[in-house]
């Protein structure tokens, strides 16, 4: 058999080698990063301090800024750091807690996402059952779901990703540790090995992309019959800005997992990368409480 390098660190891919630039991606990073931050910590101080928000769709709501919080935390301050000291150096360790950690922050993510739809579709269509399927038992059991969710899957994707030797090389074309680039890098033809898993994967946010387009026909089929202007653009408000979110984050998730493999970095990977790591946990804080009367107040 052949010599073996093992990897002991892996380096991450640089949005530029100009010093000038490398700045410039720290402060835009940096500024993104306070955004999210600062969003969505205010939107869990505020639910967890505010007895009249003590309600299912905020309990969900902050479910999902502690799942956002976790998520930008994973992926941009390592990139800033990086650019910041002029290196692209992650240990071994560290490329395993972002990939595990990211996968579930963002599996839980899309099942938060799936249940506050089916939250909004009993609350608008069934509004005199609201209260009876919606209690208390329910609602920490679907947010402990998606929770428990999250590190199934993320524990499955980083396991069968991590057993492979790597043996290609130690860089990494994205700026944060992504499974597709990792494969490229192992000493099998390892695609076929996470075949299985990512089809499943695509099954199951299939399904919870099926499910809330369902549950949003249905509630915009029984805002339509609203007499009140002004319901319907309030039903309308809350449930379009939740369908965009869900929308880009299926969408560029399954462009960038299913999309050929290729040798090199492109553009397109990293506008994409950032499209579904980055700009969600940023835009969720920004639609739902600037766009919320309640949160406002």
């Amino acid at each position: 058999m052949s010599n073996r390098t093992t990897v002991t660190e892996f380096l991450l891919l640089g949005f530029s080698d100009a010093r000038e630039l490398q700045i410039l991606h720290f402060v835009i990073f940096l500024v993104i990063y306070l955004g999210g931050l600062m969003g969505n910590l205010l939107i869990i101080m505020v639910v967890a301090l505010n007895h009249n928000l003590h309600t299912p769709m905020y309990f969900f709501l902050m479910n999902l800024s502690i799942l956002d919080l976790g998520s930008i935390s994973v992926t941009i301050p390592k990139s800033m750091a990086n650019s910041l000291l002029n290196t692209r150096v992650i240990s071994y360790l560290g490329c395993f807690a972002q990939v595990f950690l990211f996968f579930l922050f963002t599996a839980a993510d899309v099942a938060l996402l799936t249940i506050m739809a089916y939250d909004r579709h009993v609350a608008i269509c069934q509004p005199l059952h609201y209260e009876t399927v919606m209690n208390r038992r329910a609602c920490v059991q679907m947010a402990a779901s998606a929770w428990i969710t999250g590190i199934v899957y993320a524990s499955l994707h980083t396991g069968n990703t991590f057993r492979l030797p790597f043996c290609q090389s130690n860089v990494i074309n994205q700026f944060f540790c992504e499974i597709p680039q990792l494969l490229k890098l192992t000493c099998f033809d390892s695609y076929l090995s996470e075949v299985g898993l990512l089809a499943f994967s695509m099954f199951l946010g299939l399904i919870c992309f099926v499910f809330i387009i369902v549950s949003y026909v249905q509630i915009f089929k029984t805002v339509l019959r609203i007499p009140s202007e002004q319901g319907r653009r309030k039903a309308f408000s809350t449930c379009l800005p939740h369908l965009t979110v869900v929308s880009l984050l299926l969408c560029s998730g399954m462009f960038e997992y299913l999309k050929p493999n290729s040798s090199s970095a492109s553009a397109m990977d990293l506008v994409v990368a950032v499209l579904y790591s980055v700009v969600p946990p940023m835009m969720n804080p920004v639609i739902y409480s600037m766009r919320n009367k309640e949160i406002k107040s």
